[in-house]
């Protein structure tokens, strides 16, 4: 075994493997894998072995189709088998939300260029005659699903990146890695010590237990997941003898899946009195054994089974597969470079790994290899999750997931497992007033105010949900008042030093404001793509506030820490400082008789340090409502001083409390994008419009100058544009394709609707010679084409007189 290497990647899945195989792809030969066992131990040795590419991500659906291809190129370069089988699949929809929710995902699939296409029940019985359609809708079919052979695909994998170059040392167990004051790393074995530049924890099973040897926790958590296989059914032997293959069939409301399996059917479950396994950790012995099997939770799923395919209930049991799988979460890996962390890498709780084992690979070796990805993959980067989860609350979301796995995916749906977890000073105050809560990123936020009488839950839905009439009243408090809502959910992080203000104009594209004002500016990647969209406020020459997604701020640590000067000092304030927006055309007045500072001359994007009520508070003048307003930012610890005082004096000028909903409804009426939606990695600043942020003037050489200069010589090929759209019950989520001329030539970012206006709309991409007002298209919605028209004049404070006056 060699000594030294590059790259250690622990672990011998499908995983590990693919890493392995796509960093030598991508021109790094000197990598080693060390497996603890043989190749396949683990999950991977006992998977059923499906594939597929329906994600409601439409990056992991990329990725996933991408991995799927990959397979025959591994056969070509190793000439070894996967054993494919691409038999095509459906995915039954029983009732009308279930197939809301196909019509939504085959709409996404039209612009990514997927060939999946909704069938009825004549269709789906002569596609896949076991299958009794009863009470069936219809079905989305996709002729890419299939599966395959676990162990030959792993060792077609292994085999490719030997002959990149790579080395495997299998039968050999990790003990310990310590990370030297240089950033690299020894890989401590019980074969003897490799010194590496970087590691990959594609550990499975192990993934947490690794990680524990590095100080860092994976919010993963293993699940026992089961699988049948039968004797010959005589009518699967009947569609073999004729030369054909039974099709994949998902059936979301009996929680399974099912496929061809020799002469014979495999059905797994997600049943809902599901158990988690290895609660405490994995064992280091455990390797090729499988659970004890256990009928007894899957009792329904399989009565509920031969309902749904009679011919099982006909055939014998020739094998059950009972055995554990990793989960994070939300369902998605955890993929990327660790937070916090220098050279030590995810590739961890890839529940799907030959749906998405490919592209995880692929992802990771350009992370590492080029510096960035060529896609957005926040989706699966563990950056997604910060330092606040714990196992305590890992669990409970794992175990909510596993049983959600087939369930409705709803665009407006709340989980409710592990909550509430992180509350604000404001939780019972709020829950007081009639508050319905969503989460972001583990912590508690209003997403409306319920009346008295009204439902305290917002009831999940496609078309517009109960939460509409609500989200009005809100909208027009703000508008025609004031109205008051936290700003815990921004992330927030602190600059100081006396390199401060060139650190700040190197890692920002836009223009640093002077003492006391403030700047929007894009936060770009070397290649140009967006990494974020900030506001900055300069407080001293020696001190600024930078203001982004709070969801993010782990994606954002990292990359600030990452690209920190020497001499400056940055700290992440997101929950050390807290406070509240106030916002419409009496807001001035309400911040006037709190304070006796004279604000009559706060300009527009004007920072300053004022007392307000009792509490020490930094005031911005400024509010993504797109109204006139305030962000007043102070101490947790005063919040609720600060409330009383800002409520108390809002109660002369109509205040009333307002939610994420309204937000949302609010910020259309000006166009203004939301981070994950308009502005993301996929997407550069030019497309967005947010390149009119970019200082191109500015002397200094900020990251990502060379690719957005770039850009603005040539222009973009697809620009952001608004639309009103001609819709019904239903408004613009995210991902809905824009027609013209009979073809798909964008899509929609984001939507909702504009309840000042009252109208629907919808933000999207459309090529740039095409993006002029008043261009009439067409936008998919739930199967339904709907008209749309490109507008440009915002449908509030067109002219911006009430925002800045």
């Amino acid at each position: 075994m060699k000594t030294t290497t590059r790259v250690v990647v622990i672990g011998g899945g499908v995983v590990g493997c693919s890493v392995l195989y796509h960093l030598t792809k991508l021109g790094w030969p000197d990598v080693m894998l060390i497996e603890r066992s043989d190749l396949t131990s683990g999950s991977t040795w006992h998977a059923a072995g499906g594939f597929h590419t329906l994600n409601g991500d439409t990056n992991m659906a990329a990725l996933q189709g991408y991995t799927i291809k990959l397979y025959k190129e591994l056969e070509e370069i190793t000439g070894l088998s996967c054993g494919l089988h691409h038999v095509g699949g459906i995915t039954l929809a029983d009732n009308r939300d279930r197939f809301d929710m196909l019509l939504a995902e085959r709409a996404k699939h039209r612009f990514m260029g997927l060939e999946t296409e909704i069938v009825g029940p004549e269709e789906i019985g002569r596609i896949a005659p076991v299958t009794n359609v009863d009470g069936i809708l219809g079905a989305l079919y996709d002729p890419l699903d299939g599966h395959l052979d676990p162990s030959g695909t792993t060792h077609a994998y292994a085999r490719a990146a030997r002959i990149g170059g790579a080395e495997i040392e299998a039968h050999c167990k990790v003990v310990q890695t310590n990370q030297r004051p240089d950033g690299t790393w020894d890989v401590v074995t019980d074969k003897g010590t490799v010194h590496a530049e970087h590691v990959v924890n594609a550990a499975g099973l192990w993934a947490r237990e690794v990680g524990a040897m590095a100080g860092v926790y994976f919010p993963l958590h293993p699940m026992e997941h089961q699988y049948l296989v039968t004797e010959e059914v005589p009518e699967i032997a009947a569609i073999i003898d004729a030369g054909g293959e039974h099709p994949h069939v998902m059936d979301p409301a009996g929680e399974s899946y099912l496929r061809q399996e020799g002469r014979g059917l495999c059905i797994g479950f997600y049943e809902q009195p599901c158990r988690p396994w290895g609660i405490d950790g994995t064992p280091w012995d455990f390797g090729h054994e499988l659970l004890p099997n256990d009928f007894d939770k899957i009792e329904d799923s399989i009565a509920f089974a031969y309902r749904r395919f009679p011919a099982l209930e006909r055939a014998g049991i020739k094998s059950v597969i009972h055995g554990p799988f990793t989960f994070a979460p939300d369902g998605n890996p955890l993929v990327g470079p660790v937070p916090g962390m220098r050279n030590y890498w995810s590739a961890a709780a890839v529940m799907a790994g030959f749906s998405q084992g490919g592209g995880v690979g692929l992802m990771l070796a350009q992370w590492m290899t080029q510096g960035e990805t060529e896609r957005d993959t926040f989706a699966m980067d563990c950056a997604r999750f910060g330092d606040w989860i714990t196992p305590g609350y890992t669990r409970p979301k794992v175990i909510e997931n596993y049983q959600k796995r087939f369930s409705v995916s709803y665009p407006n749906e709340e989980l409710p497992a592990a909550r509430p977890f992180r509350t604000t000073p404001m939780y019972d105050i709020f829950n007081g007033m009639g508050a319905v809560w969503g989460h972001k990123y583990g912590l508690e936020v209003v997403n409306y105010f319920a009346a008295e009488g009204e439902p305290r839950l917002e009831i999940p839905s496609f078309r517009r949900s109960n939460a509409f009439d609500p989200t009005a009243r809100e909208v027009a408090a703000v508008r025609g008042a004031v109205g008051i809502n936290e700003v815990h959910n921004f992330g927030k992080y602190r600059v100081t030093g006396r390199g401060a203000r060139a650190w700040v104009d190197r890692i920002m594209a836009g223009r640093v404001p002077q003492l006391g004002r403030v700047s929007l500016s894009p936060m770009l990647s070397p290649r140009g793509r967006l990494i974020g969209d900030f506001t900055i406020s300069c407080l001293s020459e020696e001190e600024f506030q930078l203001t982004a997604s709070y969801g993010a701020q782990a994606f954002h640590w990292r990359w600030l820490r990452a690209n920190r000067d020497e001499g400056v000092e940055i700290a992440n304030i997101s929950d050390s400082r807290t406070g509240f927006q106030i916002a419409g055309p009496k807001a001035r007045e309400v911040l006037a008789a709190c304070t006796r500072a004279d604000i009559s001359d706060m300009r527009f994007m004007d920072v300053r340090r004022l007392t307000v009520g009792m509490a020490d508070c930094i005031v911005q003048r400024l509010s993504y409502t797109g109204d006139l307003g305030f962000e007043i930012y102070c101490d947790p610890m005063a919040q609720r001083a600060l409330w009383d005082a800002l409520w108390s004096a809002g109660q002369a000028h109509g205040m009333r409390p307002f939610g994420m909903r309204a937000m949302m409804s609010l910020r259309l009426d000006k166009f203004f994008g939301a981070w994950l939606s308009e502005f993301s990695p996929d997407y550069t600043a030019a497309e967005t419009g947010l390149d009119r942020f970019i200082a191109f003037g500015k002397e200094a050489n900020f990251i990502g100058r060379a690719a957005a200069e770039t850009e603005r010589d040539a222009g973009p090929a697809r620009r952001l544009c608004a639309f009103e759209v001609a819709a019904e019950d239903a408004d613009v989520h995210a991902y809905e394709p824009i027609w013209l001329d009979g073809a798909v030539v964008g899509f929609c970012t984001s939507g909702g609707y504009s309840h000042h206006a009252g109208k629907s709309v919808a933000q999207g991409f459309v090529p740039a010679d095409r993006a002029q007002p008043g261009l009439e298209v067409e936008i998919e919605i739930l199967g339904q084409m709907r008209p749309a028209r490109l507008v440009t004049e915002p449908l509030f404070d067109a002219d911006g007189a009430r925002m800045r006056g």
